[in-house]
């Protein structure tokens, strides 16, 4: 198997479960990821940067698995085509791994990736050996894939390509649903539809935030499925963490926020549905610290910050890390924001304003375009955000820092000692974040 985009947080882990279960795997990738570096150091086969048509393994027997992010002219599916090579789109092969083991699938607009490494964590401390593929590392040093010994498999439904209706699934979990990916859903009825199509596929059992519209969702056709609505009406927040009941337990979490909270009581009733120990399960959610860019800290500023990366990329997401870190001992938040996608961008620039302005002290960057073309979306940039936010702010500070370069100077001089700095973003903003934290130490 030949992965084009393997540098990806998902195609990575497509990589990783090919090479376990015996297939020669190898990749490319435009650049080198942490991810890409990652498959290297563990021998899973050494990604090749650049795309191009040697690239490509000789002979017959291979296949070419390609991401969403890839389009037909890229050269090494070009030249898949004229030697008469199997393309595959890489929900079609998350679809073959959903049917290789007894499946559970998260799937929302937010929060897929913490609850699913929630779940991951639940199960392997109750004592069962889940595999799972998780689009970031799972936390506690643990990557974002693993094929495991057990019967389990844990993924992520993404809504954004449709790939979530390609899987086989035992257990369905949904967090939420809005509109997010404008470009491939005309309307929030059908966003709505796919996410009810993916909740009938469960063979037994669905879980789904307790909201009316949300269980609306589930099918009333399917007697056999068990609906659980899950929410969480007694909360005690405190400094990085929170306290909650569930079941009779006492269940005590390390990530902050009332959406992690909500993310943990998916995921215990996930695992319960498994017969996993209950007890164990909220053991380890007690020592989960969060996935991979997920409010992850990342160290310091010189001058005394605490850098968080986020991986926020919709105005709700952004609203609940801004609370979430409001609950930790701070002087000033200052909130860095890299928009992701122009039609995103375009569409909820005032309700970005919004979310941001929660922060003290607010800079926003230019759009990373991801799939998208500049020239598609006339008009449209970072500064729209930056505008929207100026007008919701009340008076705080603002900044409109394009690139990385001058937002690395400026927020070395804004963040002071006892700050928040928190990095949000689906791009590369991340290594903005690494940068503030090198600073003169770098």
């Amino acid at each position: 198997m030949h992965f084009v985009g393997v540098g990806g947080a998902g195609m990575s882990g497509y990589a990783r479960a090919a090479h376990a279960l015996g297939a020669e795997v190898t990749g490319s990738d435009g650049a080198l990821s942490p991810y890409a570096e990652r498959l290297g150091a563990d021998g899973v086969l050494e990604v090749k940067v650049g795309h191009a048509a040697e690239n490509l393994p000789e002979g017959e027997g291979v296949e070419v698995i390609y991401s969403s992010a890839v389009p037909a002219e890229n050269p090494e599916r070009e030249a898949a085509r004229e030697r008469g090579l199997k393309e595959r789109p890489r929900a079609e092969l998350l679809g073959e791994f959903t049917e290789m083991k007894r499946t559970i699938a998260v799937a929302g607009t937010h929060g897929k990736t913490t609850t699913a490494s929630m779940i991951v964590h639940t199960l392997r401390a109750a004592g069962t050996r889940p595999g799972w593929l998780v689009g970031a590392p799972v936390g506690g040093g643990l990557p974002n894939a693993e094929w495991g010994e057990g019967e389990w498999l844990v993924v992520e439904a993404d809504e954004s390509d449709r790939s979530m209706l390609s899987l086989k699934v035992e257990i369905g979990v949904l967090t939420n649903v809005e509109l997010d990916h404008h470009a491939n859903f005309a309307s929030l009825v059908e966003l709505e539809g796919a996410f009810r199509a993916f909740l009938s596929h469960a063979g037994k059992a669905v879980v789904v935030w307790d909201r009316p519209e949300l269980v609306a969702l589930t099918s009333e056709d399917a007697a056999d499925v068990e609906v659980i609505p899950y929410d969480v009406p007694d909360l005690t927040l405190e400094s990085g963490g929170s306290r909650f009941q569930w079941r009779g337990h006492e269940v005590e979490l390390k990530v902050p926020g009332v959406h992690n909270a909500l993310n943990a009581t998916a995921a215990l009733e996930a695992s319960r549905l498994t017969g996993a120990d209950a007890n164990g399960a909220i053991e380890g959610l007690a020592g989960f610290m969060g996935a991979g860019r997920r409010f992850q800290r990342l160290g310091e500023t010189a001058g005394g910050a605490v850098v968080y990366d986020d991986y926020a990329h919709h105005p709700t997401e952004i609203a609940a890390t801004l609370s979430a870190a409001r609950t930790l001992a701070h002087k000033r938040l200052v909130g860095v924001f890299q928009p992701h996608l122009y039609s995103r961008t375009a569409l909820l620039a005032r309700e970005f304003g919004v979310a941001l302005a929660l922060a003290d002290v607010v800079a926003v960057l230019d759009v990373y375009p991801a799939r998208e073309r500049a020239e598609d979306h006339p008009g449209v940039s970072g500064l729209l955000i930056a505008e929207a936010t100026a007008d919701a702010a009340q008076g705080k500070p603002v900044y409109w820092l394009p690139g990385f370069a001058e937002a690395e100077a400026v927020l070395r001089g804004v963040l002071g000692e006892g700050d928040i700095g928190l990095v949000m973003g689906a791009g590369d903003v991340d290594t903005l974040a690494l940068r503030l934290v090198a600073g003169d130490r770098a």
